[in-house]
């Protein structure tokens, strides 16, 4: 039945979603935990602004963090608009997590302050953000905009306080450029819904 087949649809994509991002989340604290034991090794993969040899770490950038404090913080919003991000499709998510990722990660090379070095998963946290808080009106799905209404709701407060140039040892460069890729992202991976046929009366 095709109703049932649609169910089984939904359930499924919402299972794959949730076992992507508890994975990923899972991956983050994995990494910390490889990074103490490392002698934290692994915060040299940070983007130190203006340095050629630096671009290769715009993206492992995004998996690393500076303690377990920094990233316990990043885990829940991630893996909620991960999550709700991730129901419209694996695939769309990969290449919207992708471009944001990069598009914030060469932002931060190129206009972070000088001798700085910036890591976490914020950057994307603030691309999803903007993500889903635009993707349901460009693509006028009700549940869309319901769910960046609520996500909205939950942390817009949090996410304006990130913006904030005035916070000491917060990366608000990485916070704004994730954010507009974000709601570009939106537009350009949007799926605009067909035009009705015009008819002549």
């Amino acid at each position: 039945m095709p109703g049932t087949e649609l169910e089984w649809s939904r359930t499924g994509r919402a299972k794959a979603a949730a076992k992507l991002m508890v994975g990923w989340v899972a991956l983050l604290w994995l990494l910390e935990v490889a990074d103490v034991l490392s002698g934290h090794a692994l915060d040299g993969l940070g983007i130190v602004p203006r340095q050629p040899s630096e671009l290769v770490d715009v993206v492992p950038a995004a998996f690393i963090h500076f303690g377990f404090a920094h990233v316990a913080a990043n885990s829940v919003p991630l893996l909620v608009m991960g999550f709700l991000a991730a129901l419209g499709g694996l695939r769309r998510f990969a290449a919207v997590c992708l471009a944001i990722i990069v598009a914030d990660g060469l932002g931060v090379w190129l206009i972070a302050p000088a001798h700085t070095n910036t890591a976490g998963a914020s950057g994307l946290i603030f691309g999803l953000f903007g993500f889903l808080l635009v993707s349901g009106f460009v693509e006028r799905r009700p549940l869309g905009v319901l769910a960046g209404l609520l996500v909205g709701a939950v942390w817009g407060g949090s996410i304006l306080f990130g913006l904030s140039p005035l916070q000491t040892g917060v990366s608000w460069q990485a916070h704004l450029i994730g954010l507009a890729a974000g709601v570009a992202a939106a537009f350009w991976f949007g799926r605009r819904p067909a035009k009705a046929p015009a008819l002549q009366g």
